[in-house]
């Protein structure tokens, strides 16, 4: 396997993670109840995996070594943006969800904000997408990608957190709401 490959199997788990949160910003506009653990896991997902693994993979490793041939350094800044958008969106559905358990009405924000992290994910996936192939076919050298994916891969905690979240994952989609 690749880096590239790599960060193409976090976004397949991405998109699942995806679409639990539109159904889930969907049944909450619908008025249904979901558990606020539910909407827990979901925030914590968010940050244990997309922020915190596959994110730090990216900004860390990835980006840098395509950026040191000097080629799509426009792109990459704009990835950074939204990956801060995206954080910035995370933490407002988790301000919004502490404020409805403690008993004031924000079901709306946080319907609303799950929405849009919905809709942030979908759009910036598939530019992240486009990115790699790019970046695979003209940039990037098959040695390069070897040693990132083993850098990735070398941490034993990094990898473990990753198949507990695909875990987490499977719960969510299993959810009655879902």
């Amino acid at each position: 396997m690749s880096a590239t490959n790599q960060l193409r199997a976090d976004h397949d788990q991405v998109k699942r993670l995806q679409k639990i949160v539109a159904k889930c910003a969907e049944e909450l506009y619908k008025g249904t109840d979901i558990p606020f653990s539910d909407i827990e896991k979901i925030t914590i997902v968010i940050s244990e995996f997309v922020d915190a693994i596959h994110h730090s993979r990216e900004e860390n490793s990835y980006f840098p070594c395509v950026a040191s041939y000097d080629s799509l350094k426009e792109e990459i800044r704009k990835f950074m943006i939204e990956h801060e958008f995206g954080r910035n969106i995370a933490r407002q559905i988790s301000n919004n969800l502490r404020r409805w358990k403690k008993g004031e009405d924000a079901r709306e924000p946080v319907a609303r904000y799950l929405r849009t992290y919905s809709i942030y994910l979908y759009d910036h996936l598939n530019k992240e997408n486009k990115f790699f192939d790019e970046a695979e076919a003209h940039v990037l050298a098959k040695e390069e990608e070897i040693e990132m994916y083993e850098q990735y891969r070398s941490v034993i905690a990094i990898t473990k957190k990753v198949e507990d979240m695909i875990i987490e994952i499977d719960l969510l989609e299993s959810k009655p709401w879902f």
